[in-house]
């Protein structure tokens, strides 16, 4: 069962969530990473996840999707109100608790709610993700692949913003790049992108979330209580799994789970079963 999408203000921002199964089920809330929407959590994920049993919650952050927008290079916000806003959407659906599972940035999101907001984190999935300032006490960790590192050092040029089919070709050439060995497949990228675009319009804005930052947490990942799932995907060309690693060593009592065939990304179909599945038996009720 998929919920009407329900907007909840925030101060001046208004945040787009949706959600998926029984409010009476224990709750998990997606967190997405940089320039992606809601959308990227595909219905499909999360109605498996809610036939576990799970009451699922997944939002647009702010400059995503249907959520308010920024002009392009002037946010307005720092990374601090990021993480703000992922207790807003918990209010915003009346949960005291729930377990938050985040994807990349979102991982780094988790991990402050970890420290900041023990009380509202039931569990921790932490995806694709490395320890926040990671490079200050890892500075060993392997760093970016080849191919990752051009893309950064000379990124392509951008899309024309405004079209669904320049930008959905943009995001498959960049899925091929972060990818791992399981198959891209260019039309189930396009149909997310397509989507993404249809309920929010022009992504551009969504660059904006490379520009803030947001407070340190020096090291203390060694406070979080909440029990911790590191999903890493073996292949991860931005983080290698030594990153996943790394992180799950810092956090008490932590567990690593590496998924092979995956790079960085929201993992593909064919993975959605060791994923889910890992996802539920962490998140299952005691």
């Amino acid at each position: 069962m998929r919920s009407d999408e329900r907007l909840i203000q925030v101060g001046d921002v208004e945040l787009c969530t949706q959600a998926f199964g029984d409010p009476e089920h224990p709750p998990i809330l997606l967190i997405a990473g940089n320039e992606t929407s809601m959308d990227w959590w595909e219905d499909e994920f999360c109605e498996r996840l809610a036939a576990a049993g799970r009451f699922v919650v997944r939002y647009d952050s702010r400059d995503t999707g249907r959520s308010t927008r920024f002009p392009v290079g002037e946010p307005g916000y720092s990374g601090d109100a990021l993480i703000h806003d992922a207790v807003a959407v918990l209010d915003g659906w009346g949960l005291p608790r729930a377990h938050i599972v985040g994807i990349s940035s979102g991982g780094g999101i988790a991990q402050y709610l970890g420290v900041w907001n023990a009380d509202r984190v039931a569990s921790l999935t932490l995806m694709s993700t490395t320890s926040v300032g990671s490079g200050e006490r890892h500075p060993d960790l392997p760093p970016p692949s080849a191919a990752v590192s051009k893309s950064f050092a000379d990124p392509p040029p951008d899309p024309d913003w405004g079209d669904r089919e320049s930008v959905a070709e943009y995001m498959v050439a960049t899925e091929y790049v972060f990818a791992g060995d399981a198959p891209v497949d260019p039309d189930r990228i396009r149909r997310i992108v397509t989507r993404a675009m249809e309920r929010g319009g022009d992504m551009a804005s969504a660059a904006n979330h490379w520009l803030v930052a947001g407070s340190s947490l020096g090291d203390r990942l060694g406070e979080i209580t909440a029990p911790t799932l590191v999903l890493h995907g073996r292949e991860d060309p931005l983080f290698p799994w030594r990153h996943g690693e790394a992180l799950a060593a810092e956090i008490p009592g932590a567990r690593l789970h590496l998924v092979s065939g995956v790079g960085h990304q929201h993992p593909p179909p064919e993975r959605w079963d060791e994923v889910v599945g890992a996802i539920a038996e962490h998140t299952a009720p005691g």
